[in-house]
């Protein structure tokens, strides 16, 4: 059984956070609790039920029971709160490690480099 994992993530120009915490219920299931300023992602959170955190990351997009509910409540496609839960889900449920993941803008002459 894994520790609670918690996750911030900052919606960017909307300036709207989001607190997610997954935890194992016990029974194979992962809990998702959600605090956020956003007002469509609590909408969503309202209807999260615990979840097999196998079922969830191994779904395909259009199967996810997360991206499911963020098609029904969050109005903006961009918004990376989703990915945010998955990436809860699957840590609490020992099927990943804690690593942040980033989106970052990149100016026209700034090099990156891709290995």
């Amino acid at each position: 059984m894994s520790e609670n994992c918690r996750v911030c993530v900052d919606a960017g120009v909307c300036k709207m956070k989001t607190l997610i915490t997954a935890k194992d219920n016990g029974m194979g299931l992962i809990e998702i609790d959600i605090k956020s300023d956003c007002p469509n992602v609590l909408k969503m959170s309202w209807k999260l039920e615990p979840m097999s955190p196998y079922a969830e990351v191994e779904a395909p997009f259009d199967k996810s029971t997360v991206y499911k509910l963020a098609a029904d409540a969050i109005p903006h496609t961009a918004c990376p709160v989703p990915a945010g839960i998955i990436k809860a889900l699957e840590v609490a449920g020992d099927l990943g490690l804690k690593r942040d993941s980033t989106i970052h803008f990149v100016a026209d002459d700034e090099e990156v480099e891709i290995s």
